[in-house]
């Protein structure tokens, strides 16, 4: 079955690749990426190996074979090996309003029966004082890490 997007390396990109993977100073996903083109490359000198055959040999997906065959092709080797930036956008829980309120619970005094505020209480106090619609102890545990606030 013939490649749909097929790896041929020039010699300064196989050099390169080459001297990426022996020095072995790079994140371990561009090194495994670095590999798969190297095993994948089928100009002249190449290795030419099939996808299985990567997979085997370097233990990872055949989705991450084929994926980095794909862009080494459509946008060449820095984004073959470079992972694409995050496009999800994070939608903030809390504004300065509301993260104020939070301290303040927070430095006041516990609910009764208490010794001290926790972060799940502090969380649904807040959602029961209607400062927010919906918190988790883990935005809670944030907002006061930020604020170097301390529960202890």
């Amino acid at each position: 079955m013939e490649k749909r997007y097929r790896v041929t390396l020039t010699d300064s990109e196989r050099d390169d690749l080459r001297k990426l993977v022996s020095v072995g100073k790079a994140a371990a996903q561009k090194l495994v990426r670095a590999r798969i083109l190297l095993l994948a490359d089928q100009s002249e000198g190449g290795s030419s190996k099939s996808d299985p055959e990567i997979v085997e040999s370097l233990g990872c997906g055949r989705a991450s074979v084929e994926r980095v065959r794909k862009r080494f092709v459509e946008e060449g080797l820095d984004a073959a090996l470079n992972p694409k930036p995050s496009q999800r956008v994070y939608e903030r829980k809390m504004d300065g309003k509301a993260e104020a309120h939070l301290i303040a619970l927070a430095c006041s005094a516990a609910p009764e029966g208490r010794s001290r505020w926790t972060l799940r209480l502090l969380g649904d106090q807040m959602v029961a004082l209607e400062h927010v619609e919906s918190l988790s102890f883990e935005t809670v545990r944030r907002v006061l890490k930020k604020t170097n606030l301390s529960l202890g």
